[in-house]
């Protein structure tokens, strides 16, 4: 007995330890996090319950502790959904179709990195299969300087 409550403590442990990023829905309020906290926007189109490269691009890096950490000092981030299997309250919805009219948005997963005043400043279409760190250094490329860029503080030039 002892055994299974020392495993089911350590589990425990090791799934609050575990860094998940948050991800926002609501464009506008990720705005004004982003300019308080002087950090650019990462806007994350995708169809969640659909599309495959999607779903890769989550399982290998939105969904790692490396990405959280260089996320939570670097970007707010918001999640654009057009699923297919579940229903989005009718507020979300109309946002995110008016988003990918904006934008022109042709194909998932678009990830877009934004000023937190909503200038893009750059975007990935597709997912080619990185690995986090390898993604982190694209998303990089498209940081203001004054947003620090890695997790240590930010990149010397």
């Amino acid at each position: 007995m002892g055994k299974i409550y020392s495993f089911l403590v350590l589990a425990a442990l090791v799934t609050a330890l575990r860094a998940e990023p948050t991800w926002q829905t609501n464009l506008e309020a990720a705005k004004a996090q982003a300019k308080k906290e002087n950090k650019a926007l990462l806007l994350d189109f995708t169809g969640s319950d659909w599309c495959g490269y999607c779903i890769k691009l989550n399982a290998a890096v939105f969904n790692k502790p490396e990405f959280a950490k260089f996320a939570e000092k670097n970007l707010v981030l918001v999640e654009l959904d057009y699923p297919h299997g579940k229903k989005l309250p009718a507020d979300v919805k109309k946002q995110n179709d008016k988003l990918q009219s904006k934008f022109n948005i042709e194909g998932f997963p678009t990830i877009m990195v934004m000023s937190a005043d909503g200038k893009e400043l750059g975007r990935l279409v597709g997912y080619e299969g990185d690995n986090v760190t390898q993604y982190i250094k694209r998303l990089e490329k498209f940081l203001p300087k004054d947003v620090k860029k890695s997790p240590e503080g930010p990149a010397k030039s």
